[in-house]
């Protein structure tokens, strides 16, 4: 027999018959948790009247040709299957089957909710994915609400969604749960464990007024009450200004405002919080695994609407010292992702070996008090930080010394400048080795040294940087009224159009491109090829077709002497990532870019820039004399001699990274072919004492291990990494546990807030830029939107119409050549590479320090 409705309390309800929510709830009736009355609708009933209505075949044909991309032919399916839906008959028998289930219930309010086959599962996220309509009341409506809960099973994002994870959608199917609706005066969602910072000891609740759903769709911000699950007690209780509830109608539930008595007060007393954590607990604890729950609170009595498991947990960020301070600062700040088992091992020891003597320097014998255990850089959860003991009162007292000021902010350019030969030598007494003739200890120990050269010089700059950071801080600070007399809307225009070495890259590629331009053949080949087949057949022996011989050499030769001259650099410190003569396509992007015309003459900018540097001089020293002009030419000058050493010393930070990934190359290609791994940068997912071992079998020809077998896990927990959201402190000054927070909005569109760092708005697509992985995908025109950005990767802002990063302020170097390349740009928009995905349409709007995401 067909059973087109079931009891809420039926036992035997599987998934395939009543779906993920209702199968949950059925669960929960039986292990005794408070749920509300009602009834299934199975997915029998839903397949019977699309077989009645002849519909599968109409979807079918509807989705054949449609990628899961594109948000228009989505928009336009899902609305034509809906109308299916809407004028479908339904079959007498579910119809009569409902309406003897909605009588038993009492014909009373209720609420309807989807429950698709493919929900709440542990393995996957279909969270929200169908609909859910409270206050239903009368067997007609409620039966019109069941059809429009199938028809959910058809929106635009459900469809994207199951495309995008190839899940067949010939084989999913819906089922619906009617349940007596609760009155309730506030509801919410309960966490069992923290979903944002990943503590297992910790149960997070939001709570508001009213109904759920203003929780549930980000329409309030709610309370938001952190417990203790093993001490019993409440953390933390943080009220909300909750501005809007969802409320009854006579024809289903509205927002309103929320009286201004309720706004700020607390929606759960102490009692009602442990109560409804020791639910939590319990359900926690039948299912066995972490779960989020809704909830709601009808006078007094608390009840469960809905639970499903928790897909994405973070991992705890568990401090590895007490005491001790974490950031994103210094060095870590240029490793903003997970680093691979090679740099972690290797890498990270050399890093600490070179900070230990900063330290030595800079703090003497109190060295040994602020270093952790651990050293100055340690690795949570995959990602690098910064660490210090706790004893601001002893930093600041050893930083802010007469000696080290004067040490760190006197001869800060000899001082680089000294630093950067230093590197240079190291690097160039290495480079003329051949190194194919050395053996693999030889090489190991040259990939230390020059590596290590690159820690030397990063924490000699590190003494030199602030003296730019200072200067810059101060003529701002004390002339930004001067400069604003003069008529003058920013002094960053004392400051642009030096000659930097990014510059001096950028002025080169223009002139590739010109003369590219003066060759028919060349640019027509360059014009009519993807960026990615130019830049194999660049590195390729062979002449494309339709290029003379001649012709492409000299190509080679000006791509080759532009590397040669401006390729000694990286895209990230971690040695594991390609640097830019391995990677073309930026530097060829920005060359097609300026044959296209798409982008400015750098030697046109810097002249302008030059002009308006000087009239912006001349008129405000027409403002001030005496004392106070000396000092404005004091500071002027000393921020225009040190702003350019700023971004030359971080370009130069990665000179030695060719040559490093050279070397490891040449090892990585002699164990590739003693068959102890399959690809050549299987070598980064090797650890350090899995390398060593396999150097010491090479230079005594002995059999190699076999490490195959390790690195695909290695792998996937590398890329599981990368789904993390990295705290920029730890420990964290303030919990961030606002699950259901909304997102500022202006006229329904979501608006994330930074600083404003460089004006001007700019309406494009965005393109997150996660690594140098993504640049290929980066289409000229896009916002680039990233952590942080390197000056290697100014080609990119020769493509970029605006900027995003998730970290830095206006001196950090995404600010500076923003400005640079007049485009807008906003820093610290924090989680913006999680918020924003490539190709939405988003407005950047430099001024106001927003991003505004369209679409």
């Amino acid at each position: 027999m067909i059973e087109y409705t079931l009891p809420l309390a039926q036992t035997k309800a599987g998934i395939e018959l009543v779906g993920g929510k209702g199968m949950s709830l059925s669960k929960l009736l039986a292990a005794g948790i408070s749920v509300p009355d009602g009834f299934h609708i199975t997915t029998a009933s839903y397949r019977l009247f699309v077989e009645m209505n002849h519909i599968e075949p109409y979807i079918n044909k509807l989705l054949d040709e449609i990628h899961f991309t594109d948000s228009t032919q989505l928009d336009a399916a899902s609305a034509q299957i809906g109308m299916l839906f809407h004028k479908g008959k339904m079959p007498e028998d579910v119809a009569s089957a409902i309406q003897l289930a909605y009588a038993r219930l009492g014909c009373i309010p209720v609420a309807v909710r989807s429950s698709a086959t493919a929900e709440d599962l542990p393995e996957a996220s279909f969270a929200g994915q169908q609909d859910t309509y409270l206050n239903i009341l009368g067997e007609y409506q409620v039966l019109d609400a069941v059809k429009r809960c199938w028809a959910s099973l058809w929106t635009a994002r459900a469809i994207a969604y199951r495309m995008k994870n190839h899940i067949k959608q010939e084989q999913v199917s819906i089922a619906v749960v009617v349940q007596k609706l609760v009155f309730s005066v506030g509801a919410g969602v309960m966490f069992t464990q923290n979903p944002m910072n990943g503590r297992r000891g910790e149960m997070v609740i939001n709570a508001a007024w009213g109904l759920g759903e203003a929780v549930v769709s980000s329409l309030v911000t709610p309370d938001t009450i952190i417990v203790d699950k093993n001490a019993r007690r409440i953390v933390s209780y943080k009220p909300a200004d909750k501005e809007i509830m969802t409320v009854r109608t006579t024809n289903g539930t509205e927002e309103i405002s929320t009286p201004a008595k309720l706004r700020k007060k607390h929606t759960l007393t102490g009692d009602q919080v442990m109560r409804l954590a020791q639910l939590g607990k319990k359900i926690e604890t039948y299912y066995q695994m972490p779960m989020d729950v809704e909830w709601a609170m009808e006078k007094n009595k608390l009840y469960i609407v809905q639970a499903r498991p928790i897909t994405v947990l973070p991992p705890e960020w568990v401090l590895p010292e007490k005491d001790v301070i974490y950031t994103k600062g210094s060095l870590a700040e240029h490793l903003p992702n997970p680093v691979t088992p090679l740099f972690a091992t290797l890498g990270l020891g050399i890093i600490n070996r070179a900070s230990a003597l900063l330290w030595a320097d800079m703090f003497d014998k109190s060295a040994k008090k602020l270093l952790p255990q651990n050293g100055a850089y340690t690795i949570i959860n995959g990602y690098v930080y910064l660490s210090a003991k706790s004893k601001p009162l002893l930093i600041a007292a050893k930083s802010l010394s007469p000696y080290a000021l004067r040490k760190t902010l006197t001869n800060s350019i000899p001082r680089w400048k000294a630093a950067r030969e230093e590197f240079e030598t190291v690097v160039k007494e290495w480079e003329e080795k051949p190194l194919h003739t050395l053996s693999a200890h030889q090489l190991m120990e040259g990939i230390q040294s020059v590596f290590f050269a690159a820690c030397i010089y990063f924490t000699r700059i590190q003494l030199t940087l602030p003296a730019a950071s200072l200067s810059e801080a101060l003529f701002t600070k004390l002339f930004t009224g001067t400069v604003r007399r003069a008529g003058i809307t920013s002094t960053s225009v004392f400051l642009l159009g030096f000659d930097t070495i990014a510059l001096q890259s950028e002025k080169n590629l223009w002139k590739i491109s010109e003369w590219a331009k003066k060759n028919n053949s060349l640019n027509h080949y360059l014009q009519n090829n993807l960026t990615l087949n130019i830049g194999k057949d660049t590195m390729s022996p062979t002449v494309p077709a339709g290029v003379t011989e001649e012709v492409w050499r000299e190509w080679k030769n000006r791509i080759n002497q532009y590397f040669k001259e401006f390729g000694r650099t990286a895209y990230e410190f971690d040695f594991s990532y390609p640097t830019p003569q391995e990677m073309l396509t930026p530097t060829l992007e920005s060359i097609k870019s300026f044959m296209e015309g798409k982008g400015d003459s750098p030697f046109l900018r810097q002249s302008v820039y030059e002009k308006h540097r000087k009239q912006a001089e001349d008129t405000t020293l027409k403002l001030i004399d005496g004392t106070r002009k000396k000092l404005f030419l004091k500071l002027l000058n000393w921020a225009q001699e040190t702003a350019p050493m700023r971004e030359d010393a971080i370009y130069l930070m990665g000179m030695g990274h060719p040559l490093i990934r050279s070397m490891f190359r040449e090892i990585s290609e002699r164990i590739l072919r003693g068959g102890a791994i399959l690809l050549t940068d299987d070598i980064y997912w090797l650890t350090k004492a899995e390398l060593e071992a396999l150097v010491i079998q090479l230079d005594k020809n002995m059999l190699l291990s076999d490490l195959r077998g390790g690195i695909p896990a290695r792998k996937a927990e590398f890329k599981k990494i990368q789904g993390y959201v990295s705290p920029s402190r730890l420990p964290e000054k303030k919990e961030n546990t606002m699950l259901h927070v909304p997102q500022n909005r202006k006229d329904e569109k979501i608006v994330l807030k930074g600083i404003g760092t460089s004006t001007g708005v700019v309406t494009a697509p965005a393109c997150v830029v996660h690594s140098p992985a993504d640049f290929e995908s980066f289409k000229p025109g896009s916002v680039l939107i990233a952590v942080t950005t390197t000056p290697a990767w100014t080609p990119l802002f020769t493509l970029a119409s605006a900027i995003v990063t998730d970290i830095g302020g206006p001196l950090s170097h995404s600010s500076i050549v923003a400005r640079e390349y007049g485009i807008p740009a906003v820093m610290a928009a924090h989680n913006a590479t999680r918020t924003i995905q490539s190709g939405q349409i988003i407005t950047v709007d430099g001024t106001a320090g927003t991003v505004t995401i369209s679409g």
